[in-house]
């Protein structure tokens, strides 16, 4: 997997735009009326007060606590960065909140706190519980770390979780499982050795021990080597605990047969020549960062026997930690735990661990651009795995019910798995699917507007972010300025700039041309112009021609000409049966509208072809096709000639015999909820439509932008459908980031 590239640039505007930063607050409750004013606030607000007052545990009922964890932090050990601060740890901190959110919707706020003394930080802390549900502590050095979280554990009565240690090590745990059972070794046999004695490799150790590693077989070490038994130099309690009774002063001595390598360390720590000296089988789990203790190249280059892992996304076997603390807290908070305890931490790495056993979803592998199955290089779940919300909590809750953690045990496992599967938004795995389609696919796209900065930016972010290459259709100096103006002037070299006075094609292209339109009224001159200035006609030309995979355009014109334009080198009217699909996204749901590009007023043919595109799209996208013809009346009432098609397209889709589920004509609302569709038992839909096909395009324009920017949703589209060659079409208000949106989609050829 290339890794992915970006500027810091690009790094400080993703914080800075739409809004400074990664993360807003929202209500949950209407605060439209003085009623709900006064509900929300005094005087209603009173009632839920006293009740908590006198039973503290209503506090999960009322409030968000249940749901809510505090992310906390001096910001002394920031990443690989060290001592930056609070204030300049707060990025990360948001980011945290921002993965709480994402990976198994928990409400997460960053705190940063102004002082390095670990009282004050436990004080802090402890004042702050009756607000949140759990504590997840982050970023804080050692040794002071330990001694802030086992105290807070010891005075507060909800979950205090230090992610740096445990998470790492629940993660590890959850592979050393595997490796050990690939390699048929049990782990009380095992000899251990850790390298990196800070806060994650202790907790490893202590996680490892407490599922059965025996104390006499675990070697730790540091920069002065083993921590033996009566060794004083630059030692602590926490380090004294692991001592051991050995002979062995160096690491380089404790792998001499070693089954596990555990390294927390720095890059380089380990050589070749130790993972030679391994026992069969070694383990090697090289978690530096940004860079592992050995590459696993060479540690496979001396050992192809060796299972590795790393700390890298770019590697198979990542232990990452999102694998972990989402999914702990997410089982911890619905039980209302008092804590995160071994046992939880066990189940959790247990769950991980088996979930990487079994055979991995076909939408996994298609994420990855790869077969994935249980082995070597891969012992350990990826991050994106949708089956990680409803499988790790489950078991984390149970063991927290089992130990006596829980204030509110769940009654019901079925149900509650069927709740955590809701809990997720199912938009992302599908843009998550399609991303990783698109640098599968590592399409040539062509930018057809080079002299948009927009565009540019676009093409840029394309590249960089590994889906391809990127073709720009301009003039080189115009578009070396424009690029430093926008502060790329380092991009200037990586993209391929197109034109027709470059372009040793541009005969051939003409040629195509004049034989298509010489009977539509053009002459040879005509064609030459269209063909060396039109950019929108040049980038097509490159496309029918095969010297680009895919085009996006529409940025700077109005999309209605820009397919006039098109339609000069490719059939992409609605004579050839093509369509545009717009995708909405809003609250977790996809719904499609079209069609929103080519036709301006369908009859019921055109109507019932429409649908067929809309449904291609939808499969292309992950979705089960549910298609709704909608008007304003419902099965034929009201009455009215204009809604007759509408009627009739269905009965257009029964000839054609068409493999997907379709019904009309339809209100929106019988489309698209559930209860209204109950007055309505013979309707033939299975659930709400996901694809709305519209009387005309006014229709669909109308609806899809009052979506925008009345209910915030994105819009992704109009996608174009039913071409030969994979074409997308922007709008004009588009952002660099929807064109590149666009552009990635038709890197997937979808539609």
């Amino acid at each position: 997997m290339a890794k992915v590239k970006f500027t810091r640039e690009e790094a400080l505007a993703f914080h800075l735009e739409p809004t400074p930063g990664k993360w807003e607050v929202q209500a949950t409750v209407p605060m439209t009326t003085q009623r709900d004013l006064s509900l929300a606030y005094s005087p209603g607000v009173a009632i839920p007060c006293e009740d908590i007052a006198e039973n503290p545990e209503l506090a999960y009922d009322y409030t968000n606590k249940g749901n809510l964890v505090a992310v906390i932090s001096n910001g002394t050990a920031v990443l690989g960065l060290g001592n930056l601060g609070a204030l300049g740890s707060k990025p990360v901190m948001e980011g945290k909140s921002v993965l709480f959110k994402r990976f198994a919707d928990v409400n997460s706020i960053d705190i940063e706190l102004d002082t390095e003394d670990p009282e004050e930080i436990i004080k802090a802390v402890r004042l702050m519980g009756p607000t949140f549900g759990g504590i997840n502590l982050e970023d804080i050095k050692a040794p002071e770390c330990f001694i802030i979280e086992q105290t807070l554990k010891e005075q507060m009565d909800i979950p205090v979780f230090h992610d740096d240690q445990h998470g790492t090590a629940v993660i590890c745990a959850a592979g050393l499982i595997n490796a050990l059972h690939l390699s048929g070794k049990k782990i009380e046999d095992v000899r251990i050795v850790l390298n990196g004695a800070g806060a994650a490799g202790i907790a490893c150790l202590e996680l490892l021990k407490s599922m059965g590693a025996k104390h006499e077989n675990c070697i730790m070490c540091d920069t002065k080597g083993v921590i033996y038994q009566g060794r004083t130099e630059g030692m602590n309690q926490w380090k004294s605990a692991h001592a051991v009774k050995t002979e062995l002063r160096t690491l380089e001595d404790a792998m001499k047969g070693a089954d596990v390598f555990l390294g927390v360390s720095a890059k380089g720590a380990v050589t070749q020549q130790m993972v030679m000296d391994m026992a069969d089988d070694p383990v090697i789990f090289a978690m530096a960062n940004p860079d592992p203790e050995i590459t696993p190249e060479e540690a496979h280059e001396v050992r192809a026997d060796a299972i590795v892992a790393t700390g890298r996304s770019d590697y198979p076997n990542q232990v990452n930690n999102v694998l972990g603390f989402p999914y702990l807290f997410r089982g911890a908070l619905d039980i209302h735990a008092r804590a995160i305890n071994d046992e939880m931490k066990i189940a959790c790495a247990e769950a991980l661990a088996a979930l990487a056993r079994e055979d991995v979803p076909d939408e996994v592998g298609l994420a990855y651009g790869k077969t994935l199955s249980f082995g070597r290089d891969y012992i350990i779940p990826t991050p994106f795995d949708p089956r990680l919300i409803h499988r790790i909590p489950p078991a984390v809750a149970r063991a927290g019910m089992d130990t006596g953690a829980a204030r509110r045990p769940i009654v019901d496992m079925g149900a509650y798995t069927e709740r955590l599967k809701a809990r997720m938004d199912p938009t992302t795995p599908i843009l998550r699917s399609i991303n990783n389609r698109a640098r599968a696919a590592q399409a040539r796209m062509i930018f057809a507007e080079g002299d948009d900065p927009r565009v540019l930016r676009a093409a840029v972010l394309y590249q960089r972010n590994g889906f391809g290459k990127a073709l720009v259709v301009g003039r080189e100096a115009d578009v070396k300025q424009k690029l430093e103006e926008a502060g790329l002037a380092d991009a200037v070299r990586e993209l391929e700039v197109v034109n027709a006075a470059n372009s040793r094609h541009l005969q051939t292209y003409k040629d195509f041309l004049y034989e298509r339109l010489q009977r539509r009224g053009m002459d040879r001159q005509d064609v030459h112009r269209l063909a060396a200035r039109d950019r929108h006609v040049f980038g097509a030309l490159m496309l029918a021609h095969g010297h680009g995979d895919g085009l996006v355009t529409g940025a700077t014109r109005k999309s209605a000409h820009v397919l006039q334009l098109i339609n000069h080198v490719i059939d992409a009217d609605a004579k050839h049966g093509a369509a545009g699909v717009t995708a909405i996204l809003h609250k977790g749901r996809i719904v499609m509208i079209s069609d929103t590009l080519v036709h301006e007023w369908p009859n019921e043919e055109d109507l019932a072809t429409i649908a067929e595109r809309a449904a291609d799209v939808a499969r292309h996208l992950g979705l089960e096709p549910r298609v709704a013809f909608v008007s304003f009346s419902t099965f034929g009432y009201p009455v009215s000639e204009r809604a007759e098609k509408m009627h009739l397209a269905p009965q257009v889709l029964d000839q054609r015999g068409v493999s997907f589920e379709y019904e009309g004509e339809m209100t929106v609302d019988v489309a698209l909820n559930p209860k209204a569709q109950e007055s309505y038992p013979f309707q033939r839909l299975t659930g709400p439509a996901n694809i709305l096909v519209v009387p005309a395009r006014h229709s669909a324009s109308i609806s899809t932008k009052l979506m925008q920017e009345l209910a915030g949703a994105t819009i992704i589209g109009p996608i174009l459908a039913g071409v030969d060659h994979s074409i997308q079409i922007c709008s004009s208000a588009s952002t660099a980031n929807d064109i590149l949106n666009m552009a990635v989609l038709a890197a997937c050829k979808v539609g």
